[in-house]
């Protein structure tokens, strides 16, 4: 099993299921060495909780990677999630710059809106950062809000596939996989575009949303990538673990909060062994 060395930078939500609370089990899961860098640490996710207890880390986070830099740690795969801010988007490109080994790979979840709206707290300034960041990645993971804003182009919740292969050819990435695309109402998935070729992939839709899914699939995509899956194949992977987690909560009224992933883990496991 090959094995490999992963940052991910992102929030710690102490409860709710989401960003680094799951990325670093779930890549642990998929058998590789985990390492942290937290922007912030919340006491749970924004969307539904009242009034959490938020404190930044961005004055951490250049000490943390100088100390790095003085020990010569670098990193095979960086993932970054939700960053919060222009100066910690600014990090976490010197991170991509810097810190990566030979042939590692920088992939960026811009996790910055969505249903055609940047998240609160959000500018076009940070938009604008954010796009510069993932000029320089070699896989971003965007929905079709963030897709259409980095395209330039207006956001549709209706659209067709010609809409969406605009999208992708309009986004100036090495690798754009593309989440949430959905011709019918039954069924929903991803695209992976990458030069001139686009390929789609899709599962049932479960008529529910959940926090933290996003997350789910970043990370199990890239601990895919991890153990050798090629990126649609990956992405395949991510997809279907993630449609699991929310299958396993989906009954379960009282959890709002997030999915229950780990529950799916062993299942993960087993696809990344096939």
């Amino acid at each position: 099993m090959e094995y490999h060395r992963i940052l991910t930078m992102q929030d710690i939500s102490c409860v709710g299921q989401c960003s680094m609370t799951v990325a670093l089990p779930i890549l642990s899961a998929c058998g590789q060495e985990v390492c942290i860098l937290p922007t912030a640490v919340l006491s749970s996710h924004t969307g539904g909780f009242q009034n959490p207890h938020i404190r930044s880390l961005a004055d951490d986070i250049f000490p943390v990677c100088d100390h790095w830099k003085r020990e010569g740690i670098l990193f095979d795969y960086i993932l970054t999630g939700y960053l919060g801010s222009i100066r910690e988007v600014d990090y976490a490109r010197m991170i991509g710059k810097t810190m990566r080994s030979s042939g590692g790979k920088l992939i960026v979840d811009p996790a910055m809106a969505d249903h055609g709206k940047l998240y609160k707290g959000f500018t076009q300034e940070y938009a604008a950062a954010m796009k510069e960041l993932c000029a320089e990645a070699d896989v971003i993971i965007p929905n079709i809000t963030e897709a259409a804003m980095f395209a330039g182009m207006p956001y549709r919740e209706c659209y067709d596939e010609a809409y969406i292969g605009d999208l992708v050819k309009g986004i100036n990435a090495s690798c754009v996989i593309l989440t949430g695309v959905s011709f019918d109402q039954s069924h929903t998935g991803f695209v992976v575009a990458q030069g001139d070729s686009i390929q789609y992939y899709s599962h049932r839709r479960v008529d529910r949303s959940f926090h933290g899914t996003g997350d789910m699939f970043a990370a199990a995509f890239v601990g895919a990538m991890a153990r050798g899956k090629e990126l649609f194949s990956a992405a395949k992977i991510a997809a279907d673990f993630t449609c699991r987690c929310i299958e396993n909560t989906v009954v379960q009224q009282a959890h709002w909060y997030g999915v229950k992933f780990e529950t799916a883990l062993p299942e993960l496991i087993r696809m990344l062994e096939e």
